[in-house]
Parts: structure tokens; sequence; C-alpha cells
């Protein structure tokens, strides 16, 4: 039985420009976070004792013989690319799904990692990142952009590159008390709706040959974002360009934002933030508040507290935390 760990991450600027539509022509960049919230997906050899070959547990049980019988998309086409039978999956996790946090990438991640491992296998963080990126662009044909499987799959604060010809990760140079600083000054809350990513990353990816100046400008602010981390500019100026990132990405689909969520983000604003954005696709799960210390307190009054996520930033992308006999 192994069991692996994957965090969830938080994008803070370039995002869209992780799209292939976008980037195999002009080069992308995001500048993005993992942070302590994680998916856990557990694996072992199901033995030949019952009438089922498989089992695959989440919000609800699929027993099958052939990953064909397979409601769950991701798992049907990772055990057809795997070419692994006779094995039980049991997922579960910290976070919702369909919130914004690349939840979907992280299971990904998660069970190609288990699959590999199961199989003696040691794949390295970019061959993982890829393989999930295979799985949920080419094999499930799901809209979206390659972001999210980088940043889980190696973890930490990063700028992440996208060009036709690969990927690079790099980390942010940020020293540990700046680092904890920027940490204490965001806030996680959940806008109390979750979304189908997939239907708003359709119509954004539909858009981006109208939306090219507003792709080149997301992505410029990704040096001014990383500068001001690595520096001793005000971090208040970051929560700026988060407030600047957010009203461009609103342009990109009107599927992004919603009039509850300008509602939500404009009087989280006037309490206090200093900028914020949704994130993922959008129109619907959590949202990213930049909010000095010293104002956090009239914003948090705005949420229900079930509805604030304290967070800290992580820095190991998936890994093993249990490995027993097969």
């Amino acid at each position: 039985m192994f069991t692996t760990r994957t965090p969830f991450r938080m994008s803070f600027l370039g995002g869209g420009t992780d799209f292939p539509a976008y980037f195999n022509e002009y080069g992308g960049c995001v500048l993005s976070a993992t942070f302590n919230k994680y998916s856990y997906v557990t694996v072992r050899n199901l033995p030949a004792l019952f009438d089922y070959k498989n089992q695959f547990t989440y919000s609800k049980i699929e027993r099958f013989n052939s990953p064909d019988e397979l409601e769950h998309p991701l798992v049907r086409e990772a055990l057809k690319y795997m070419n692994i039978d006779r094995i039980q999956i049991a997922y579960d996790a910290d976070l919702p799904a369909r919130s914004g946090i690349g939840s979907s990438s992280s299971f990904a991640v998660g069970l190609l990692n288990e699959l590999h491992i199961l199989k003696g296998e040691q794949l390295s963080k970019m061959e993982l990142a890829k393989e999930a990126i295979h799985l949920e662009r080419e094999l499930c044909k799901e809209a979206g952009g390659v972001q999210d499987q980088l940043a889980v799959a190696f973890g930490g604060l990063n700028r992440i590159d996208f060009t036709a010809d690969g990927y690079t990760v790099n980390p942010i140079e940020i020293s540990s008390d700046r680092k904890a600083e920027f940490n204490k000054n965001l806030l996680l809350v959940f806008t109390g709706f979750s979304h189908f990513s997939g239907e708003v990353a359709v119509t954004q990816q539909n858009n981006i040959p109208q939306k090219i100046a507003e792709l080149h400008e997301m992505k410029g602010l990704v040096a001014e974002g990383e500068k001001i981390l690595s520096s001793s500019t005000d971090l208040d100026e970051f929560g700026k360009l988060l407030d600047y990132t957010w009203q461009l990405k609103r342009t990109l689909s009107d599927r992004i934002s919603t009039r509850e969520i300008d509602e939500i983000y404009d009087s989280a604003k006037k309490a206090g933030a200093v900028g914020g954005k949704i994130l993922g696709a959008g129109s619907g799960g959590f949202m990213l508040l930049y909010v000095p210390e010293e104002r956090q307190k009239n914003v948090l009054s705005l949420f229900e507290p079930s509805k604030i996520i304290p967070f800290e930033f992580e820095e190991d992308g998936t890994k093993l935390i249990y490995g027993g006999g097969k």
C-alpha cells in the first residue's frame, strides 16, 4: 500500500499565458505557490478474491473489471495509459474540488506518482508534470493551461515559464522572513460556490486571438511581481499588482467573474484589502486577498469563519508519505 500527498496551488500572476494557443507563439510565464492543503491518493493491489477486479473510492465507489467501465475520466484514462489492473484506489482531500486551487491537477500528479511507484518506477517532478499534462489535456481532452501540473509536482514559490520547446521552473529568491511576511498578508476565503473550470477555460481559450494585448500585459506583470518579492520594495505593491491583474483577467471571458464575486471583492477592498483575485479559471471557488495584517480584522468580519482557510506555503510538491508492502 502506498499513499502520496500532493499540494494545492495558488496562482498570483500570469494566468492565461499558460495556454498552448498563446505560449507556443509568444511564450508565457506565471508566478505561483503551493500551500499546505493537499490531495491524498492511496493505492494497493487488489487480491483476486472479489467479484470485481478494481475499485476507485472518492465521493462514491466505482467497482469495475475494465477501465472503460469507469465513469471518472481521469482515473479511466490513467489506468489505460499505465496499463494497470487489479488495483484499489482511494482519494481524499483537505479542500473541495472545482474551487480554483488546481485540485484536478493535484489528483492527476499524485495518482501518476502513485501508479509509477506501484510499478517500481521513479519519475522526476518534470516527468510527472508532463505526464499529468498529457493525461488531462490530451487523453481526457480537458480544456485549460499547463501551469497547475508543474506547480503541484514541484512545490514552492516559483516562476514557471512556458515555450513551444518546453517548461522551466525557477524558485523565487526571497528570504524566509520576507516570505513569512508575504504569507501573513494573504487571506484565502471560499466564495461559497464552486465552478466547472473546463467550461470557463473553453471560453477563455476561444477568446485568445482577441485578447493577445491583455495577455502580453499579464505576462509582463510576472517580472514585476518577482522583482517586488525578491527586493526590499513595500510588499503592498504586490497587492496592487494582484488587483491590476484581476481587472485584466476579468476581460478575458465574461465567464470569469459574476455579480456575486464582484460584490465580494468590492466589499473586501472597501474593508481594507489592497488587491486580490479569484483563483483558477474563475466563476467561483476560492478568492485570494492581499490584506496588510493591521487591516485584516475588518476584512475577515465579512466572511463566515468556516470559509476562511488558514494556510502556509509549502516546498515539497508531490511526495510519497507512506509506503508499505504491495
